[in-house]
């Protein structure tokens, strides 16, 4: 078995022992990003919509320093701490990817990191 971390400096520091994604055996492994500001290092203002969107950003802050792109994610794992937010943030999810879109699970959680509202974890092929 292969590891290999991968790294991006458009990325706000990690708030635990994690990389932000890992490359092994023909796959990648994208950590759960919340919609942490990367000058900042805190959640961006705003709702869920606003938090989404950054989200994503760090997501394709991964994907590029990985050399892929949304298209080539299988699978997504979305987690909100309020499902009443599933409408906003599906919206978002949705402008990122194209047919056949990938395989999700989406689950209600007691609380996030940093007091975030969603956060979203990803599987691509490598």
């Amino acid at each position: 078995m292969t590891k290999q971390g991968i790294f991006s400096d458009k990325l706000a520091k990690a708030v635990g022992p994690f990389s932000p994604g890992v490359r092994s055996d023909g796959f990648i492994y994208v950590s759960g990003h919340v919609g942490q500001d990367p000058s900042t290092g805190k959640v961006v203002a705003g709702g869920v919509e606003q938090q989404t969107q950054q989200v994503f950003a760090n997501l394709r802050a991964v994907l590029d320093a990985a050399g892929k792109s949304f298209d080539d994610v299988i699978r997504a794992g979305v987690y909100l701490t309020d499902m009443g937010n599933f409408a906003s943030m599906n919206t978002i999810f949705a402008r990122h990817f194209t047919e056949p879109y990938p395989a999700r699970t989406t689950i209600a959680v007691a609380a996030l990191p940093l007091g975030a509202a969603v956060e979203i974890d990803l599987v691509v092929r490598g």
